[in-house]
């Protein structure tokens, strides 16, 4: 019994303990505010796709029985996971009557200054620093909206670069505050003092999540900063969009699938341990 068959079942069973964990982080944040859960992709990687198949013709002249049980390859075939995706289906809005919680309703997120620079969330549970900022739940600099020009909306290379740290919201003490749809910040004394940086995206699955809670893109060009439909809802949070119960009966199915190829491969380290047994006594 040859190696390549215990690899076929171990790069299934790899496969599977990587759906384990996926499944497990999604209901780990079932509760987690404004959290997009995650989905593996999986292939079947045959020889015959890199090889070809114009070897499975019966050969000319002398031929063994063997030569008309063609495999293509499939006797080297492996489980190959083809890479994860976001699923960025909207989470149930709870109301929550804090005026520093925001839930966004549409495709848009959140656009806050990290230590690593500008990135993405949905998540809007806010507060007010000790200097006065509007940050989100980890500290993250809530930003101002650009204001983006005519010309840069038709050559966005001619726009010329904006540093983040020029758009921090500053909140004045002691003010109540109140945020429109548009995410537009009000005070009672001091009338506007600026909109919250609420952007879209022309491909979303171009975002790559760093954690659980923020998003990067790899090109400014996939940004839509004007005509965004998103709305801001002031005193929600926007729960996670993943289905507790669903997530759990995935988790046991693949626990289950997992299980089933350790017996395939117990029997194939039983066969192989008989064959070698028998061939010694000969």
């Amino acid at each position: 019994m040859g190696n390549n068959n215990i690899w076929v079942n171990l790069s299934g069973q790899i496969a599977q303990q990587r759906k384990v964990e996926t499944i497990a982080n999604n209901v780990a944040n079932a509760n987690t505010v404004g959290f997009k859960k995650d989905q593996l992709v999986f292939k079947e990687h045959l020889t015959a796709l890199n090889k070809g198949v114009e070897d499975i013709d019966i050969p000319r002249g002398e031929f063994s029985p063997e030569d008309f049980y063609h495999s293509q390859g499939a006797e080297n075939a492996y489980v190959a996971i083809d890479g994860s995706y976001t699923i960025f289906e909207q989470g149930q809005l709870i109301p929550t009557q804090s005026p520093l919680d925001v839930a966004l309703k549409g495709k848009g997120f959140i656009e806050v200054l990290t230590p690593n620079g500008v990135r993405f969330t949905r998540k809007g549970n806010l507060s007010i620093d000790r200097e006065g900022s509007l940050v989100n739940d980890q500290g993250f600099k809530v930003l101002n909206a650009t204001t983006v020009s005519a010309e840069a909306l038709r050559d966005p290379a001619s726009a010329p670069e904006q540093n983040p740290a020029d758009r921090i919201i500053k909140i004045p003490s002691n003010t109540r505050i109140t945020i429109s749809l548009e995410g537009e910040i009000l005070t009672s004394a001091n009338g506007s003092i600026g909109k919250m940086s609420v952007v879209e995206f022309k491909d979303h699955q171009a975002l790559k999540k760093e954690g659980n809670s923020l998003f990067i893109t790899p090109d400014e060009k996939n940004i839509v900063r004007e005509n965004v439909l998103t709305t801001v809802n002031q005193g929600f949070l926007e729960g996670s969009n993943v289905n507790a119960i669903e997530e759990m009966s995935e988790l046991i199915k693949a626990h289950r699938h997992f299980e089933s190829i350790q017996k395939a491969i117990n029997a194939y380290d039983s066969i192989s341990g008989k064959i070698s047994n028998d061939l010694g006594k000969f």
